[in-house]
């Protein structure tokens, strides 16, 4: 286990308390005791500090007050927190080595160290870079490339002609490259539109569970470095989403839309087809957005929550919009009309 020392010395913090005292877990601020160690990231928890038991704490120096614990002074205690958990990483380790039931291709090029779990498949002419781990059960097609240090966690699909990029974490049973919804209306039916493009991923990308990022229909689906996304979210065919953005679980992205650099999406948006998002736009959760959007800044749509009479109340108003509105324009008509003849 780490010690205060040892963790005032990993994330470059000063600190007050022994540097020898045992740091046993990290725990949030109302659950902390003995041989804790938590944090404050707002001001308005910092009166928790008066009667927390945790051992040590991250938090301004400002925030300290009364507390007679240990502390790791920091202007930026949340930013020091997500570094501090790799003091306590818990994760598994991978093995270095490939399993005996994998099924690799004679024209798969392997990296130096990389793991492969049980039941992976690894089609022709995959590259498979240095230090990558690829979990169980995944399947990597034909000429795929996987960048070095990147990990595929259980079930993970990824499709002919992928590319995904170094230091990647991509989370279990995602699908990337499946085919784009692409079909032409006919008298006959749908006629399938062969999706030719691919998928194209950065460097140092994490995408959760669950999520499927389609091939382009011509040129190729496209996410930059350090792009995060969350659970269960869909990318259509031709999406670009620019580097540093970050998409939480639940969105849908309709095809070609290009969502710009450092953007954020809130839980369960959809964006139509074709749009342009620019950069350090934020949009708030089930957002709908229809439309370009060119400044910066934050946008939200929808009703928030309400009781369910009010709501049925306004819903009802909601459906006379229309009728109101004309009945508006005419009044407004009439009344111009009365003051041009006065």
């Amino acid at each position: 286990m780490p010690t205060l020392g040892d963790a005032a010395e990993t994330l470059g913090l000063s600190y007050r308390g022994d540097p020898h005292l045992t740091l046993d877990r990290l725990a949030p601020i109302s659950q902390a005791g003995v041989g804790d160690l938590s944090f404050i990231a707002q001001k308005k928890f910092a009166k928790s500090l008066v009667s927390s038991q945790a051992t040590a704490v991250i938090c301004p120096e400002a925030w300290v007050g009364d507390f007679s614990g240990a502390v790791l002074f920091s202007d930026d205690p949340y930013a020091d927190f997500a570094r501090a958990t790799r003091l306590f990483d818990n994760r598994p380790a991978s093995s270095g080595r490939v399993d005996g039931s994998a099924v690799i291709s004679e024209t798969v090029q392997l990296g130096a160290n990389v793991t492969i779990d049980a039941g992976a498949v690894i089609s022709d002419g995959a590259r498979i870079g240095d230090n990558t781990w690829v979990g169980p059960n995944v399947w990597i097609g034909d000429g795929a490339l996987i960048g070095a240090g990147t990990q595929l966690r259980a079930g993970v699909a990824i499709y002919h002609g992928v590319t995904i990029g170094q230091d990647c974490l991509i989370h279990a049973n995602t699908v990337i490259g499946s085919d784009g919804f692409g079909f032409a209306p006919t008298t006959a039916g749908w006629e399938k539109i062969l999706q030719l493009g691919s998928v194209t991923v950065g460097d140092r990308v994490e995408i959760g569970a669950g999520c499927a990022i389609d091939r382009g229909a011509l040129e190729d689906t496209h996410i930059a470095d350090d792009v995060i996304i969350d659970n269960l979210v869909h990318i259509a065919h031709g999406v670009r989403v620019g580097r540093g953005s970050a998409i939480a679980g639940q969105v849908g992205f309709a095809g070609g839309t290009e969502l710009g650099e450092r953007c954020t999406v809130g839980g369960q948006a959809g964006f139509a087809g074709h749009l342009s998002i620019g950069n350090d736009v934020h949009i708030g959760g089930q957002g709908r957005v229809s439309r370009d959007v060119s400044e910066a800044g934050h946008y939200a749509s929808g009703t928030s929550l309400m009781p369910v009479r009010e709501w049925a109340r306004n819903a009802a108003r909601y459906e006379k919009l229309n009728d109101m509105a004309k009945r508006i324009d005419a009044l407004e008509k009439l009344l111009s009309e009365k003051d041009g003849k006065t």
